[in-house]
């Protein structure tokens, strides 16, 4: 059985800035018990109860901005759609660092290790106490406010390591030299991963409006790109052509 303590105040530690909470759980019951205690700690807490639905708002969140983040997720595993261990597996190959904390009745060892391999960052077993599951929210957001605050103008992706202030890249822990042209765009693919740009758009971006050049050198600066990022630029895991469209991060 869930444990339905709700947190004291005496115990609870009120946050001074709204955190939102991605809860992907498919049992109702559970789900909104959780929610109301994470909104009782202040949090805003955001309801999926699927894998595929989760994943489409993590997706939306991504593509309206910095302002809408989502500072953590509470992922049950067993969940209709996509599965949890899939839908961490898909967040960390797409480059998403954010907070993950797997619930789940499955409690054996082999379970727990296979959840945090996958790339979570802590696993709960049900029934748990909800001030143990408050505690563990916190923690995992306020370390990872930490680490933002440290590394907030680093860009990461898979093997890829950007620095701006630094104007230095790092691939497989190898320091390459890149052109500020080339920089320019790795970084400009790296903070939108994903997004399709075409060359007019890369142009616009990169080289400036009144560029008067031919289009074809964005294709030039990929190229070369690629053969400073990719294990074999003949076939491209970063730099990805989409054709008819353009050039797409990811």
């Amino acid at each position: 059985m869930l444990s339905l303590d709700l947190p004291s105040t005496a115990f609870s530690e009120k946050i001074q800035l709204t955190s939102r909470i991605l809860l992907i759980e498919d049992e109702e019951l559970i789900r909104n018990m959780i929610a109301l205690n994470l909104e009782e700690e202040g949090y805003e807490v955001i309801k999926a109860n699927n894998g595929r639905e989760a994943l489409n708002i993590l997706e939306r969140q991504h593509l309206q901005g910095f302002g809408d983040n989502i500072d953590m997720v509470i992922l049950d595993l067993m969940l209709p759609e996509v599965n949890g261990l899939d839908v961490c597996r898909l967040l960390r190959y797409r480059g998403n660092m954010i907070p993950i904390l797997i619930l789940s009745a499955k409690a054996a060892e082999t379970d727990r290790v296979l959840g945090l391999e996958v790339g979570a960052d802590d696993y709960l077993t049900k029934p748990f106490s909800m001030r143990e599951l408050v505690a563990r929210c916190r923690a995992l957001i306020r370390r990872n406010s930490v680490n933002n605050n440290i590394s907030e103008s680093v860009r990461q992706f898979k093997d890829i390591s950007l620095f701006p202030d630094e104007c230095r890249v790092m691939v497989r822990g190898q320091e390459v030299n890149l052109s500020p042209k080339e920089f320019r765009l790795l970084e400009l693919f790296m903070t939108y991963p994903k997004r399709v740009w075409d060359r007019e758009q890369l142009i616009e971006n990169i080289w400036g409006a009144d560029f008067m050049g031919d289009t074809k050198t964005v294709d030039v600066h990929i190229r070369w790109l690629r053969e400073k990022l990719e294990k074999d630029a003949s076939h491209p895991e970063y730099l990805i052509t989409v054709r008819g469209f353009g050039y797409r991060f990811g």
